[in-house]
Order: structure tokens, then C-alpha cells, then sequence
């Protein structure tokens, strides 16, 4: 009975989504919703080209963050970029709940990483983040809260953040990624246990631990 129950509720949702896909038909793009966006996505043999162009439009920066900040050394970031879409493309009818779709592009990015990670052998420190024109250029986003600082001040916060992003960087691997969801992206303990697969004790603890690396790490910069 309730097998039954279950597979005839599954098959009231994807009739309630294929209506809802049907209805969108004709509504330009960039006035529809993420979620819609997915729906349409889903519907078809192949995803929707507007809908997909759009939600790679909105999400495109969020894909390099998330690359940018696990692998800042990595020169075939844009390349990695453009699996984690052909990745998306391949496999967007199988996200079940379109409303997570930034969740589950995250989790898809980050797995990326982490399959890339595993085919490389590297000879030197995992990371390195000496890199200050890409500050220069206005590349990195750290969303610095400041009042229009004079030179010196500017200076100054220039000099912590890049003490901060190099922090981050000597970060153990499984440190850095939680982190990274979760200071940089926003993503509450649930999603990153989610996407790293862990338990939600485990991204706690792991958080709680990266904290007092960098705090231990930045302090000594600003003792110095």
C-alpha cells in the first residue's frame, strides 16, 4: 500500500511539474524564476536553451567563487568551470527539488574539485596565493564592509585579506572546503554535509577547527 501511495504521489509531481513547465512556455528567460528555470530545464529531451543560458548567467560567478577559492593556483579554473555545466547540462533532469538548485551546483562544483584533485600529483605546497594582482584587477570579491577608507586604511585591509586568503590556503584540504561553503558561500551546515558527504557533527567540527587555525594564523600576522 504505501509503495503504491508513494509511486502514485511521484507521479502527481511530475504531472504537477510538467504543467507548471508547460505554463512558463513564452515567458521570457530572465523574468522567470531559478527554480522555473530548472523546471523547463527538466522538460524535453535536452534542457531548454534559453533557461539554461539564463541560469548560467546567474550562477556563473558563483561556480568561479566556489572553484577560485578551493583551488586559487589552478590555471584551468575557466576549463573546470565549463565541466561543472556540462555536468549540470547532463544531469539537471535528476535534481528533484529545482528550489535547491544552487545546493546541488555547489555540491557539483565541489566534486569536481575534488575528482580533479585526486588525478593530480602535486610536488610543492597544495596552494599558494601570492598572486596580488589578482586584487589589483578586481578579481577576488570579498564583500569588504568600508566607508570609502583613505590610502592607509586601504592599505591595511588589503594587507589582512590577503593574510586571510593565504590563511585559508594552508588550510588542510577538508578545513578549506568546509570553510569556504561556509564563510565565503553562505551555505548553512546542512547543505555542506550534503555536499561533502559527511555528518552534520563532522562539518561542525571541522568548521570550529578552521576557525582557530585562522584565528591562531591572523593573529600571529597582526602580533608581527
Amino acid at each position: 500500500m504505501s509503495n503504491t501511495h508513494s509511486l502514485s504521489f511521484s507521479a502527481g509531481q511530475a504531472a504537477a511539474s510538467q504543467a507548471r513547465a508547460g505554463s512558463l512556455a513564452g515567458i521570457p528567460a530572465e523574468k522567470l524564476s531559478n527554480s522555473d528555470l530548472v523546471l523547463l530545464c527538466q522538460e524535453g529531451l535536452r534542457p531548454d536553451r534559453a533557461a539554461f543560458a539564463e541560469l548560467m548567467r546567474r550562477y556563473q560567478v558563483h561556480v568561479e567563487k566556489i572553484l577560485y577559492h578551493l583551488a586559487p593556483d589552478w590555471q584551468d579554473r575557466a576549463d573546470l568551470a565549463q565541466e561543472v555545466w556540462i555536468r549540470v547540462y547532463r544531469n539537471v533532469k535528476r535534481l528533484n527539488e529545482p528550489v535547491k538548485f544552487r545546493g546541488w551546483l555547489s555540491r557539483i562544483a565541489t566534486n569536481l574539485f575534488y575528482d580533479e584533485l585526486r588525478k593530480r600529483k602535486r610536488v610543492r605546497e597544495p596552494l599558494s596565493l601570492d598572486a596580488p594582482r589578482t586584487l589589483d584587477d578586481g578579481e577576488m570579491d570579498w564583500e569588504i564592509a568600508t566607508d570609502m577608507p583613505g590610502p592607509e586604511e586601504d592599505l591595511t585591509t588589503r594587507e589582512f585579506y590577503d593574510q586571510l586568503r593565504t590563511a585559508i590556503a594552508d588550510l588542510p584540504e577538508v578545513f578549506r572546503t568546509t570553510i569556504v561553503l561556509r564563510e565565503i558561500e553562505g551555505l548553512a551546515y546542512e547543505e555542506i554535509a550534503e555536499i561533502t558527504g559527511v555528518s552534520l557533527g563532522t562539518v561542525k567540527s571541522r568548521i570550529a577547527r578552521a576557525r582557530q587555525r585562522l584565528q591562531l594564523q591572523l593573529q600571529n600576522y597582526l602580533d608581527s
